[in-house]
């Protein structure tokens, strides 16, 4: 008994800790972020002779450009971007953008100390052991639903960020559409520019393409990666093991938009619409795939769920490795906050809670760690080469996680895994009743990135879907290092599902 009192007054202690200097460090980090932005404004400048926008601008009125029209509309609450004239084909991208495609925790992230009120307090302080963070959540939910009960009126107004607007200028501007390059902070390697040197003027996605040896393919499968990783994530792991048992499946690995040797335009907001039909294009249209099994990593989970219900009875077997899904409540004001909130909670423990926050709440702080990481990236993976004695593993999982640029990193973080909000509700319900396709998730134990009922609330949504938890693997190791056996698991899942 003495023995799990102490246990406890211990857990309770560091959590406190935890709380304490979290709170801490967050405040100097809001504080560096800003200085930061001041610092790359006079770069920006210096190296590229202008003033580059970034989302630390306040919210402003749209002002109507001289050479586009914005046209806006406000119905309920929500604005909308309806369409940008003239309509045109723009570099093969389509001139009509919604701004509900665009998450406003790219221009709304208030700092640590204004954003706490009583409720957060009680949200951070309060849940110091595992009863009182029981008793504090119910609480919190039962007064947040009288809240939402009480008919208030508030004057509707129309206004969008000014960082936006400049953005999608750009887009528009006949003589900026050629503004493919990097940007200085960005590595302008040989690997990380290959797309912008090639002959392909649509700028399709790489596409990594595995044929079975000697027989006809007889099904197609599409593999999509997650955050700041690659096609190598599979082309280095579960292709080999596939091509090894002689399946007779045709398997496409792509990097995505803005990741690997894929492009990676400077003028892109690297929306899910963007992402998706990127997808689209470079793999069922250019390739003709008819009907297809989907096998996706974290955020490739949100890709591969748009195209479920997209492409619907198309869809053979839907295969999810731990799938970003944190159900927002009922009556939620702010769902893209709440989902960022969940993704970076402003921890410095466990560090990848570290990591993930700082990338999400810190827009020039992640620009520097991709300047210091990214743009350095051969050196990196030559003292990774020399320390590991050239291991295979660890230089393709360096090699996907440094390959990409601030700008695709930071768009695709919160117009994706936090922009989606309450969209993937929507599609979880087309799913699971217009598709009639398995539905298999995989997590892995241990994994501190994505906790395991993410996947547990995936199923709540799609009863028929199976969860299998991987014992003492976490979100890489699920994959990398028991290959032979998950590709074993694929094929399993293939043949039942086929059609």
């Amino acid at each position: 008994m003495a023995v799990m009192m102490t246990r406890r007054a211990a857990t309770v202690a560091g959590r406190w800790l935890n709380e304490a200097v979290s709170f801490l460090v967050f405040c100097l980090l809001d504080i560096v972020d800003s200085l930061l932005c001041l610092v790359y404004k006079v770069a920006d400048y210096v190296f590229e002779a202008e003033w580059k926008p970034c989302y630390c601008l306040s919210a402003k009125e749209p002002i109507t450009e001289t050479r586009g029209k914005i046209l806006l509309s406000h119905n309920n609450g929500v604005s909308k971007i309806l369409t940008l004239s003239p309509l045109q084909e723009l570099s093969g991208r389509r001139s009509k953008i919604e701004l509900e495609d665009i998450s406003e925790t790219l221009y709304t992230r208030p700092s640590l100390l204004s954003d706490l009120s009583v409720t957060e307090l009680n949200k951070r302080f309060v849940k110091v052991s595992p009863s009182d963070s029981e008793c504090s959540h119910h609480h919190y939910e039962k007064t947040l639903t009288k809240n939402k009960r009480r008919k208030t009126i508030t004057k509707s107004s129309l206004t969008v960020n000014f960082t936006v607007v400049e953005m999608l200028r750009e887009k528009i501007r006949p003589q900026n559409l050629s503004h493919d390059v990097s940007r200085w902070s960005d590595c302008d390697c040989g690997f990380c520019t290959s797309w912008a040197s090639t002959s392909d003027k649509d700028h399709s996605l790489f596409v990594k393409t595995q044929i079975p040896k000697g027989i006809p393919a007889k099904e197609d499968v599409l593999f999509i990666h997650g955050f700041i990783s690659s096609s190598a994530f599979w082309t280095e792991t579960v292709f080999p093991s596939l091509s090894a048992t002689s399946s007779a499946y045709r398997l496409f690995a792509v990097d995505l938009l803005g990741f690997g040797k894929s492009p990676k335009p400077a003028d892109s907001l690297y929306t899910l619409r963007e992402h998706v039909e990127m997808i689209e294009k470079s793999v069922l249209h250019k390739h003709n795939v008819k009907s297809f099994h989907i096998v996706a990593h974290s955020l490739g989970c949100i890709l591969a769920l748009d195209l479920a219900a997209r492409h619907g009875d198309l869809i053979k077997s839907l295969t999810l490795l731990a799938p970003p899904y944190y159900p927002v409540p009922v009556g939620e004001k702010k769902p893209r906050q709440y989902v960022m909130k969940k993704v970076a909670p402003r921890k410095v423990w466990p560090p990848i809670a570290l990591g993930a926050s700082m990338a999400a709440w810190y827009e020039h702080i992640s620009r520097t760690i991709c300047l210091l990481i990214c743009k350095h990236h051969r050196l990196w993976q030559f003292l990774a080469k020399l320390l590991t004695r050239n291991n295979r593993t660890v230089n393709f999982l360096i090699e996907g996680f440094m390959c990409h640029t601030h700008n695709a990193a930071w768009h695709t973080l919160h117009n994706i895994i936090c922009g989606t909000g309450s969209k993937l509700d929507t599609y979880l319900d087309v799913v699971r009743d217009k598709l009639k396709c398995n539905v298999t998730i995989f997590h892995g134990e241990k994994d501190e990135l994505i906790p395991i009922e993410c996947s547990y609330n995936v199923k709540q949504r799609i009863p028929r879907a199976r969860v299998k938890v991987i014992e003492k693997k976490d979100h890489i190791t699920m994959v990398v290092g028991r290959q032979d056996e998950f590709a074993r698991e694929l094929q399993e899942i293939w043949k039942t599902s086929s059609f």
